[in-house]
């Protein structure tokens, strides 16, 4: 199997070289050959081949397969990024290279690190090292105080997903072949028709189907399988509740607050404070709030109104609510700081000509302030995409400790309970380590997506 996969990597330098580079030869047809395999090599023979063993499934052999595709491509990307530079061809935006010239004064090429030294340093110390490790760690079977550890490879990985390979590579596959399939129609469809309304219906539900076949690579539990769909589904839900509700929150309020009105400033400012408060303070907070008990919003909806709330810790949906109405006020003030300052960069002749010419509020609001704001846009889309992933944990661990029958249990909370509360630091890691990946996918996908919709001032 090994050397399946290092012969494949063989043929897909060579078809990498012909499909980047500007100048192909045989010699770079044989140089990306041998980068691309020894990139595919490194991570196998360092883990000694245990994936490949006999003992070992179909799952854990795709897994080391994936892992050596990304090994031999960031050789390739590697090794054409020297081919560019053989050609004179600018890869970058000026990197440090040779003699740095300002005015009269000369700077070696090692000043700029020189002076980036304890920055790196820091940055190796605290999070290169400690990432390392997590994946090392990602690989074994070691309990919170244990004195010996057993590799277990990707194990801790494989029984978070289904047993069957074939079905594990189809669903991605399809998915893959749904949104390209959806990109060509909206690229051959004429703009202002129902055959370019039906593609973008059509590229909206592509994009919906990533998500199901994920959750149909996840374990549903049983057979030793760790059942690990639920925690994603949850993941999704209430990332994309805190997303959506903090993000259009944040500028609703943000819009209103911008107006001339006695008083802004300090109403502004008071608006942006949640944002000051910790994850762990706003869970403490709406708890007080939403208590069954002892809760304000219970007490004032029963003795003033005479309606009778239920345990919102009861419910998976009102739980969930919950999680996703404290985590997108703690958020919202950030949003709202960062509208505000775009709003102000909107153009007020725009603004005054669409008047002019007889549009509505809502035509600008749609055709001239969003697009103005399109980039601060992205922009918290990604900031609120990574608070929702990694810094709910103290929320729902005050409001909801994972319940209802773990309905509130997202990713980085059951990565904590796992390898934490429960001591199994090698599934804690290994889902770290899963959670790392998704946060990386789920990046690039905005490049790749919403980036392309990013206006920039007159661009």
């Amino acid at each position: 199997m090994l050397i399946l996969g290092l012969i494949v990597a063989a043929f897909l330098g060579p078809i990498f070289v012909w499909w980047k580079s500007e100048k192909p030869s045989i010699p770079r047809y044989g140089i990306a050959s041998a980068a691309a395999v020894f990139g595919a090599a490194v991570t196998p023979i360092g883990m000694g081949q245990c994936a490949f063993a006999e003992e070992t499934s179909g799952v854990d052999h795709l897994l080391a397969w994936a892992l050596m595709a990304g090994g031999a491509w960031l050789a390739l990307i590697v090794t054409q990024s020297v081919f560019d530079k053989l050609d004179g061809k600018r890869t970058g935006g000026g990197g440090v290279a040779g003699e740095i010239r300002t005015g009269g004064y000369r700077m070696g090429w090692w000043v700029p690190w020189l002076l980036l030294s304890p920055t790196l340093i820091i940055l190796a110390v605290f999070l290169y090292t400690p990432a390392i490790q997590t994946f090392t760690l990602s690989s074994k079977l070691t309990r919170l105080g244990a004195p010996r550890s057993k590799d277990v490879c990707f194990g801790n990985f494989s029984e978070l997903l289904i047993t069957d390979p074939v079905r594990l590579v189809a669903y991605p596959l399809l998915a893959i072949g749904f949104i390209y399939a959806a990109r060509l129609w909206v690229k051959r469809s004429t703009p202002d028709t129902w055959s370019r309304r039906g593609a973008d219906v059509t590229s909206v539900v592509a994009m919906l189907s990533a998500f199901v076949a994920f959750y149909a690579m996840f374990s549903a539990g049983g057979e030793g399988q760790v059942a690990y769909r639920p925690v994603y589904l949850n993941t999704v839900i209430i990332s994309v509740g805190i997303v959506v509700f903090g993000m259009v929150g944040g500028l609703g309020i943000a819009y209103l607050a911008f107006r001339q009105i006695k008083g802004g400033g300090v109403y502004r400012t008071l608006l942006i404070w949640p944002y000051a408060i910790s994850p762990a303070v706003a869970g403490l907070l709406f708890f007080m709030i939403f208590d069954p008990t002892a809760g304000i919003f219970t007490y004032t909806m029963e003795n003033w109104f005479g309606i009778d709330v239920p345990n919102y810790r009861e419910s998976a949906i009102l739980a969930q609510m919950a999680i996703i109405l404290a985590s997108s006020w703690k958020i919202i003030g950030y949003n709202i700081l960062f509208y505000l300052a775009g709003l102000q960069t909107v153009s007020v002749d725009q603004v005054e000509a669409s008047l002019i010419d007889g549009a509505s509020a809502r035509q600008r609001f749609t055709k001239i302030v969003l697009p103005a704001l399109s980039p601060i846009t992205f922009f918290l889309l990604v900031t609120n995409l990574t608070y929702a992933f990694f810094e709910v944990y103290g929320t729902i661990d005050f409001m909801t400790k994972g319940a209802p029958a773990g309905k509130t249990s997202v990713a980085i909370y059951e990565i904590i309970r796992v390898g934490v509360n429960n001591g199994d630091l090698g599934r804690g890691a290994a889902q770290s380590v899963l959670l790392f990946l998704a946060v990386i996918g789920v990046t690039l996908w905005q490049f790749r997506t919403s980036g392309e919709r990013v206006s920039y001032g007159g661009s």
